[in-house]
């Protein structure tokens, strides 16, 4: 694997989650609030970028590292690389799922998040297939005999812009402000510009939409901001007086 572009490297490298997605800002955007929580809570995050994010209309690869060097200070996660895969030709490979594994193998995260498997940018899609894959083959031990195998015990699909209901929502609201200085610490990205004026959304508007999709989501489980995640097991309840989320 390249060295990175960024890395922030704990004590221990092994981490409790660890998010995974196709470029720079796709978690601050879906599931930064999410990690804030877990920070929060002692559990120890960590991110994957698949690509640099060069070939954006936007600012380059050296602008979005240091911004994503920023983000993640931000959400507070130990751990940050890209793994400079061809942004906008992202493949599910061999090649690419073993590259993956190594860095499962590394982190040894018990839970993964991935971008929901239906998306409009096709490298979003595929990280979802490519990331399921490598946390399978990452459990195999005849796959990259010279690593422990290790494989995480929870996938989950960050689901913020697909239109499906959520299986669980995860509440934000001690962090929107965090989460939204997260995903403005990409100024290439989504300050007021010339590149792309009519493609982006302009500043003044992005933090008004954001705290709107949070607030329908926690709307949805009776909390002030929400983040939507989709699983495909079905839930296994100890208790039925301590479910969440009120009926009536």
């Amino acid at each position: 694997m390249p060295p990175p572009t960024e890395n922030f490297v704990p004590d221990s490298p092994t981490v409790d989650i660890l998010a995974i997605a196709a470029h720079r800002d796709d978690v601050e955007q879906t599931c930064g609030g999410a990690l804030l929580r877990m920070a929060s809570r002692g559990l120890r995050t960590a991110i994957l970028d698949l690509t640099e994010g060069e070939a954006g209309t936007r600012g380059s690869a050296e602008d979005r590292a240091s911004e994503a060097a920023e983000a993640a200070r931000i959400l507070g996660v130990c751990w940050r690389q890209a793994l400079r895969l061809p942004d906008g030709a992202v493949e599910n490979t061999l090649e690419n799922r073993l590259k993956i594994v190594r860095v499962l193998r590394l982190l040894r995260p018990r839970v993964v998040i991935l971008p929901y498997w239906q998306a409009r940018h096709p490298d979003h899609a595929i990280t979802a297939a490519l990331g399921y894959d490598a946390c399978f083959l990452s459990g195999l031990a005849k796959i990259e005999p010279g690593s422990v195998p290790h494989r995480p015990f929870k996938i989950v699909y960050a689901s913020l812009y697909a239109d499906v209901r959520p299986s669980f929502i995860v509440d934000i609201s001690p962090f929107i402000e965090q989460r939204h200085a997260a995903l403005m610490a990409y100024r290439s990205q989504y300050a007021n510009q010339p590149a792309g004026g009519a493609l982006f959304v302009p500043e003044e508007e992005i933090r008004e939409r954001t705290l709107a999709e949070a607030r329908h989501y926690g709307l949805l489980a009776g909390v002030r901001y929400g983040e939507p995640f989709v699983q495909k097991e079905v839930g296994l309840v100890d208790d039925l007086t301590l479910l969440p989320v009120q009926s009536l």
